[in-house]
């Protein structure tokens, strides 16, 4: 009895945790290419959210959080690019930094609700306190050896300080299930 009231309690959890996730007003049920977004009140206008390439590039390297904070892992989402290929702002926001970081050339962009995308290697295009739209060009793809065997934009998101997979704002990331810690009452 125990074991199903487990396995019904972690099925809770997987519940709880997509809907947390997914029906914020940032990130909330996307739907189509350019992932429209549920509004978080009637009177706002659907936040929308595209690549931050042309198209639809090739995802070389997914989404990999470290099972700890401090730990490795891959903190984004690395797509396909070619040198000098214009680099996109993927939703409206203010670019909250524009400039060299690591020897590689980065920028993110603050969204409402806490969200925070970071693109990089890029040459920005955009200076920090600069509005920018959807779909706006915010730089051109560096090629920096190292993060990719090629020329690859590393694409970010971030809620506070939460890495998300960024595929979630267009519909196409993977919900990760925490694990179910014992509470001491079975």
């Amino acid at each position: 009895m125990n074991r199903f009231r487990a396995l019904g309690a972690q099925s809770s959890l997987a519940t709880l945790l997509s809907a947390l996730l997914l029906t914020t007003p940032e990130v909330a049920g996307a739907h189509g290419a350019a992932g429209r977004i549920a509004p978080s009140r009637v009177s706002e206008p659907p936040v929308r959210w595209d690549w931050p390439l042309t198209g639809r590039p090739r995802v070389l390297r997914g989404f990999a959080p470290p099972a700890r904070p401090w730990l490795a892992g891959h903190r984004g989402v690395d797509l396909a690019a070619t040198p000098g290929e214009q680099v996109r702002a993927a939703g409206a926001g203010t670019v909250g930094y524009a400039g060299p970081l690591a020897e590689r050339g980065v920028v993110s962009v603050l969204h409402t609700g806490g969200l925070r995308t970071t693109y990089l290697p890029l040459q920005p295009t955009v200076r920090r306190g600069q509005r920018v739209e959807r779909g706006e060009v915010i730089g051109v793809v560096q090629d920096v050896p190292g993060h990719c065997p090629a020329a690859c934009v590393h694409w970010g998101l971030l809620r506070d300080r939460l890495y998300l997979d960024p595929l979630l704002l267009l519909g196409r990331g993977q919900v990760r299930l925490l694990p179910l810690w014992p509470t001491g009452r079975d």
